[in-house]
């Protein structure tokens, strides 16, 4: 049996290896590495297959992020709410930028921002929220929606863990991740769901006055050469990972689906299990299963990980601190026991290999392996 990685990019990359040689040759004869002809074609299809009415390729997930912030005029003081429990990269522009990140606990089960705690977290110098969509399905954007509306908040959606995942609003509305908010934006790091060789990222939007601000702050603020009506940043999407993407967004539905089908497996396995506790699926959206993070109770979280990594199963624990605990962000006063879930879940969570090419023997070791531990 082959070494078990917790996301196997050789075996995909393998798979469909004739087009993505010949996508990157293509972008080499033609020479226009940078904002060639591949990125407008990408955007297009990204749309295409969102729905998103403006898709604005950038440099990576939180430059896009920060240009979010930047295009919807956040100014240096306000407040931004975004979950305890989640990666750093949207507190970190939170805090680049000047404004303050306002902290909400998050759900014990699906690990999304918790309705509760977003109105509590409401105040006069709140301008915006953002909602992680984590592990790989939806918050509940209609909730978060209708207080942003009653509140003239402004939502940026982080989608990076997510695209591709599919709400259902109460009305029968669908619509994908990232295309609900006033912006979305997402990462194409080579492990998320749709990643590319290297670093990149996009921004979605459905209003065409923020998609021309958003475009214009990626490319240091101009609209036309060397013409700058704003500060901007330099980020933008390689042509060839703008060209890769292209192959891989046509795979995009195979892999979610194959992801899907590796968590039913890993859902079967432990349902029943006294000290396992498999991620629970929203009824109001799909999932696609970025990670499978199970929750481990009455038993040495820690221990358990490292008898797997002796046997040769790596897994992760995303995440170890909740943002507010973190070192750089002790400086905004928060205190252990301010958010009970996020402490809780840092303790107990422990995400599984699962990726799109997951060999089923290598998951009955792993399945198998866990269970012999218990």
């Amino acid at each position: 049996m082959n070494s078990i990685q917790m996301v196997d990019l050789r075996t995909q990359y393998e798979r469909i290896k004739p087009e993505i040689d010949l996508a990157i040759q293509g972008v080499i004869e033609n020479t226009a590495f940078i904002n060639g002809p591949e990125v407008k074609a990408f955007a297009k299809e990204l749309a295409e297959y969102t729905g998103a009415g403006f898709v604005i390729p950038c440099g990576n997930g939180t430059d896009a992020l920060q240009i979010a912030m930047m295009a919807l005029d956040f100014q240096p003081g306000q407040e931004v709410i975004v979950p305890a429990f989640t990666y750093v990269a949207a507190v970190e522009m939170i805090s680049l930028l000047g404004l303050k990140p306002k902290f909400v606990d998050v759900t014990p089960d699906t690990f999304e921002m918790n309705p509760s705690e977003l109105e509590k977290a409401i105040g006069p110098n709140v301008v915006g929220i953002i909602p992680v969509h984590l592990y790989g399905q939806c918050s509940n954007m209609e909730f978060i929606l209708d207080v942003a509306n009653r509140n003239n908040l402004k939502v940026i959606e982080d989608t990076a863990q997510a695209i591709g995942a599919v709400y259902s609003f109460s009305n029968g509305k669908k619509a994908q991740a990232g295309t609900m908010g006033h912006v979305g934006t997402t990462s194409f790091f080579p492990s998320k769901n749709l990643g590319c060789y290297g670093d990149g990222g996009a921004m979605f939007t459905n209003d065409p006055d923020l998609a021309e601000r958003l475009n214009r702050i990626a490319n240091h603020g101009q609209k036309k050469k060397y013409h700058h009506e704003s500060i901007g940043i330099n980020s933008r999407l390689d042509t060839l990972q703008a060209a890769i993407l292209r192959v891989k967004l046509k795979e995009l539905d195979r892999y979610c689906a194959a992801r899907n089908q590796v968590a039913d497996r890993y859902d079967q396995a432990f349902k029943n299990h006294t000290s396992i506790k498999i991620p629970k699926r929203a009824s109001n959206s799909t999932h696609v299963f970025h990670q499978y993070t199970v929750q481990i109770e009455g038993a040495d979280r820690d221990a358990l990980k490292s008898y797997l990594q002796e046997k040769g199963i790596p897994t992760m624990i995303y995440y170890p601190i909740p943002v507010p605990k973190q070192q750089a962000y002790l400086r905004y006063g928060y205190q252990t026991g301010d958010f009970p879930v996020s402490e809780s879940l840092c303790e107990k969570v422990l995400s599984f290999p699962i990726h799109t090419e997951m060999d089923p023997a290598q998951q009955d070791f792993i399945i198998d392996s866990i269970l012999n531990y218990f």
